[in-house]
């Protein structure tokens, strides 16, 4: 047998690396700045931050909510001037949201207080250790872009 024949995955193999990969992104979430957003508020951010203006329609279907479970986070960004809503200049009927300059900066220090956190955790580790886990970079990337079973877009595309 070559390396590249495909084996059957043992599930609990499966299972102790989702269980890891969720015990760092809770850690990493716990690093935040004290600014009294939710994580799906700072999701929204980003989501508009890497999309640009979007439809409400079009962040709900992106997050794969309902656009009313959207609606008190987006009033919530709305009063804290974090984003705008405005008519779609081609569709009057859709409304648009964006980004105001605020937000670009609070979506930056996030982040950087995450990233630094996981950097200090990382200077614990041998460098074989961190060499092993930026291997694992494109790996992980690629099992993210893994069509979910639920999404028929994905399972498409």
């Amino acid at each position: 047998m070559t390396g590249d024949e495909t084996k059957p995955i043992d599930v609990q193999q499966a299972t102790r690396l989702r269980e890891a990969m969720v015990a760092v992104s809770r850690r990493a979430r716990r690093q935040r700045p004290a600014h009294g957003l939710t994580m799906t508020q700072v999701a929204l951010l980003g989501d508009l931050e890497r999309h640009g203006a979007s439809s409400v329609v079009d962040l709900a279907e992106r997050a794969q909510v309902k656009v009313q479970s959207l609606t008190l986070s987006l009033n919530r960004l709305e009063e804290l001037e974090l984003i705008t809503r405005r008519p779609d200049s081609t569709d009057r009927r859709r409304v648009m949201v964006e980004l105001t300059a605020i937000a670009g900066p609070l979506l930056e220090e996030d982040r950087r207080q995450r990233d630094e956190w996981l950097a200090a955790a990382m200077a614990g580790l041998s460098e074989t250790e961190r060499g092993l886990l930026m291997l694992c970079i494109p790996i992980l990337s690629h099992l993210a872009d893994h069509p979910d079973r639920t999404d028929p877009v994905r399972r498409q595309g």
